[in-house]
């Protein structure tokens, strides 16, 4: 079951795309994504998330399948809004769906989902997995707009994008993280949990976690990094404690 988040407390989901992008750089069964999910799970973490792309450059069908089969938290499963996607939803049935944007030639994803101009393509199939009785959340950038159309299509959840927060500095930075407080409050305002992720580090997610009503972070490739030097246990207690010091913060 899904660890609540009280208003001093977060979850922390951790993503494992980058342990099927070291095994599929050899056509290895190893490292297991699986394998790395019950590591991450013994450590402390609150969910495991998963990005099944449509060029299956880490995640693959098997590994959403055993995901959703073996992992004893919650299973979130981001894809972009697509039929082929939707089927695979509607088939393996994660705890939770985020949808998100995706070009192949993309390195990660750059920016959030347009919900307000796909909202003719992406209503019908967030109808489909919130009838399902799947969790819908939207990745999206921290738009008053983007907000709105995400409740306004079902969601009970967005993801903001923290890519811009990660990538600025000085009063750049500060600008972007009131850009972030605003959207975070405005969603709580109309009901809906707030996540963050994209970029975060066990240095920069402190200022996102003294954020009130963030109530969950999706944090991965970070993580990941931060394993090759100290172990996948560690580096997961270490983003838990960099949480703790961001709540701390909350005033």
């Amino acid at each position: 079951m899904m660890r609540g988040a009280s208003p001093m407390s977060i979850r922390l989901h951790i993503n494992i795309d980058h342990v099927a992008t070291l095994r599929n750089a050899r056509g290895t069964p190893y490292p297991d994504p699986l394998f790395a999910a019950f590591v991450c799970e013994r450590a402390g973490a609150d969910g495991i998330t998963a990005h099944l792309r449509e060029d299956r450059r880490h995640i693959v069908d098997t590994d959403v399948e055993r995901l959703r089969e073996r992992i004893t938290t919650f299973f979130n499963l981001e894809m972009a809004p697509t039929d082929e996607m939707l089927g695979v939803a509607l088939r393996v049935r994660p705890d939770a769906v985020t949808l998100v944007p995706e070009r192949r030639e993309e390195r990660t994803t750059e920016g959030g989902l347009d919900v307000v101009r796909g909202a003719p393509t992406i209503g019908p199939l967030a109808r489909r997995l919130v009838d399902a009785g799947i969790k819908l959340s939207m990745f999206i950038a921290s738009d008053d707009a983007q907000v709105d159309a995400s409740h306004d299509l079902g969601a009970s959840q967005i993801e903001l994008h923290t890519g811009d927060y990660c990538n600025a500095t000085g009063a750049e930075r500060a600008e972007e993280m009131t850009h972030l407080r605003r959207a975070a409050q405005r969603a709580a305002a109309r009901g809906l949990e707030v996540a963050a992720g994209h970029g975060l580090t066990r240095h920069n997610v402190v200022e996102i976690a003294a954020i009130p009503a963030v109530a969950e972070v999706n944090i991965g490739h970070a993580v990941i990094a931060d394993a090759i030097f100290g172990g996948l246990d560690a580096a997961v207690r270490d983003m838990r404690a960099a949480l703790e010091r961001g709540l701390a913060l909350r005033s």
